[in-house]
């Protein structure tokens, strides 16, 4: 025959001891990443319809809105093809910085924070 020991019945307090703690969720907030403009500036040797061409192609502007953003830049001295987070407005540049060097003209494009 064996012998059972007995069981020892934990006990649950039925009310705050005043020893709890209570933890508070907190939302998390993140700020939204800092966004750049692409501006291209104006020369007065690269023409009109090869900044037109870059807009559409770089830029994914319909030949409207190409032509506006154009004329803003040959009136204005520059103007913004579009605002990217930081690293897709600095491949913008390049590529458009290429796409003028290989057609051998001098158009400058840069980015800047949004402010």
């Amino acid at each position: 025959m064996s012998r059972l020991t007995p069981t020892k019945k934990v006990q649950t307090p039925d009310r705050d001891d005043g020893g709890s703690v209570v933890l508070e969720r907190r939302t998390q907030r993140t700020k939204p990443p800092q966004m750049f403009q692409v501006l291209m500036l104006n020369d007065d040797f690269t023409p009109m319809e090869f900044v037109v061409m870059v807009l559409q192609e770089f830029f994914s502007k319909d030949r409207e809105s190409a032509t506006q953003i154009m004329l803003k830049i040959h009136l204005d001295g520059k103007g913004v093809c579009g605002i990217y987070s930081k690293d897709v407005a600095a491949t913008k540049v390049d590529q458009v910085m290429e796409a003028a060097r290989k057609a051998g003209h001098p158009l400058q494009c840069v980015s800047e924070p949004v402010e």
